[in-house]
């Protein structure tokens, strides 16, 4: 080797040593100690681990408490002491600020209902996605989709994709959401003339395919059959990228040859490669129909100064629509019908409703508006057992919350059920199913209303609220006019956490035919 040789490898080596040192030791250190110098306090790291030892010691822990599984009001109960056992432990000992750390990175806790006000009226030039969760979830959401970006280019693709997601468009999807419920009460209706009108059917699975029609239909002009592949790659991404654990796993350890990590990439360049043929048909389809994908691909044409390729702009927001459009929607009907089925005097009440609006006949999109017990009861539903468990965000500069000055690169995390339960702003009953609490709306429901947030807050609320409240609407009311629903024996309640919180086993429920004509 040449000393001219020599002499660039120990640059490059001395370099490399030192971006490493500054990004994932001097950086963090340097961000702890100025939030600490404020009075924020929180567990003591570990070197190069942080507080991952002491997670994972509490959800072993948690996991080894004995549960009363059948009782139905376990079913409505904190999965967060399951699931996040030290984040409640934390703010037992902290408070409502509090600072931990997954690795080297160091995580801001907030609960306090001024802070978490604070960050919702931040822009996203203020709050961008944090680093750690765009890079451990790449293959899955991509980098350059609405879900994971910041800034200008987030900017263009919220015009694009929120747009097609108003009330008008939404109305007009109507009819498209009604064709593929009936298709789902036809199934159940034949399961249950075979069995002899009462059946125990796997509603989350069920309810999979239903929202995989919606979406392949409204979104991609497309049938449920031909996108079928798609979401099997989707559904095994998602299942093989948590076998890692990623919530607690070290940052950086995505990118080793793990055999984990090597299945996700091929079910990624899998997933890259049907929604490439996706997009080469329906650019040869009839382009006066207009849907979610042809604006997604027209505005991969004014990308703001180019930051990312056409190609990766289209993937990666079509991966964001498979999230936020699909799974969010299918956990969210399925633990409606577990609460229904749990508690069936709010499932004969909603069904009376929905009689006395439709008399019988498919709601319109008026009749909607009019389902307020219905309503609430959703409300209640995703109050104690919301879709999405946590609210993440870092800080693209200096900021200023409320007192507390936070550094650049800050990584920011609220818990949403601890919001939900929070009996200081829901009342002494904020562990019970009460929908009446919704009565007179979220600020009636709640001290602070800003603190009930089932589809997130600010600028980054999730845009397709509105298409997830009408189809939960119109499937629930399809599905409580054409039959009950009761607990299974067969049923174990181990909410799990999956991006979103769903059932461990599916949701086996019994499901009788009801006479709709007989009990008007």
């Amino acid at each position: 080797m040449t000393p001219l040789f020599l002499l660039i490898a120990s640059f490059l080596g001395l370099s490399l040593l030192l971006y490493l040192y500054t990004k994932l030791w001097l950086n963090p250190k340097i961000i702890r100690e100025k939030l600490r110098y404020q009075g924020v306090s929180g567990p003591k790291p570990s070197l190069f681990v942080g507080n991952i030892p002491h997670i994972k010691r509490f959800q072993k822990e948690a996991k080894e408490q004995p549960r009363d599984d059948q009782s139905r009001a376990h079913f409505v109960s904190d999965y967060s002491s399951v699931l996040f056992p030290h984040l409640i432990s934390w703010r037992k000992a902290y408070g409502q600020l509090f600072l931990y750390s997954i690795g080297t990175t160091p995580i801001l806790h907030i609960t306090e209902p001024d802070l978490v006000k604070a960050v919702s009226q931040c822009t996203v030039y203020e709050l961008g996605r944090p680093e750690l969760v765009i890079k451990a979830r790449k293959s899955l959401f991509g980098e350059n989709g609405l879900l994971m970006t910041s800034g200008e280019l987030w900017t263009h693709e919220r015009k694009i994709l929120q747009q097609e997601f108003f009330m008008h468009r939404v109305k007009e999807m109507l009819n498209v959401i009604v064709e593929s419920a009936n298709t789902l009460t036809e199934a159940w209706h034949k399961i249950l003339q075979q069995e002899g009108g009462q059946a125990e059917i796997m509603i989350q699975s069920q309810i999979r395919c239903f929202s995989a029609s919606i979406i392949s239909k409204v979104c991609f002009g497309d049938s449920y059959r031909k996108g079928e592949e798609l979401f099997s790659n989707f559904r095994q991404l998602q299942t093989t990228l948590l076998k890692a654990n990623l919530f607690i796993s070290i940052p950086g350890t995505w990118f080793l040859p793990t055999k984990t990590n090597w299945e996700a990439h091929q079910l990624n360049q899998q997933i890259c490669s049907l929604i490439r043929n996706i997009v080469q048909e329906h650019k040869q389809q009839d382009s006066s129909k207009r849907d979610l994908l042809y604006s997604i691909i027209e505005g991969s044409t004014s990308i703001p100064e180019q930051t990312v390729s056409a190609e990766k702009f289209i993937i990666d927001n079509c991966k964001s629509i498979y999230f936020a459009a699909f799974e969010t929607i299918t956990v969210g009907i399925t633990w409606c019908l577990l609460i229904l089925a749990a508690h069936p005097e709010w499932q004969d009440l909603v069904r009376k409703e929905i009689l006395d609006v439709t008399h019988g006949v498919t709601p319109d999109f008026d009749m909607l508006r009019q389902f307020k017990m219905m309503n609430m009861v959703i409300q209640e539903t995703f109050r104690l057992i919301p879709p999405l468990s946590f609210i993440l965000r870092e800080t693209t500069h200096d900021l200023k919350l409320q007192n507390i000055n936070v550094p650049k690169g800050t990584f920011i995390q609220i818990n949403i059920p601890m919001l939900h339960r929070d009996v200081d702003l829901w009342g002494p009953d904020a562990e019970v199913f009460n929908p009446n609490r919704f009565a007179n709306g979220i600020s009636g429901a709640c001290k602070y209303p800003h603190m009930y947030a089932p589809f997130g807050f600010g600028p980054r609320i999730c845009a397709g609220q509105h298409l997830a409240m009408v189809e939960l609407k119109i499937v629930l009311s399809l599905l409580l006019m054409r039959f009950s629903f009761d607990l299974s024996p067969n049923y174990v309640h181990s909410p799990s956490y999956k991006m979103t919180v769903e059932p461990q086993h599916d949701l086996p429920l019994i499901v009788k035919k009801y006479d709709v004509v007989a009990n008007m």
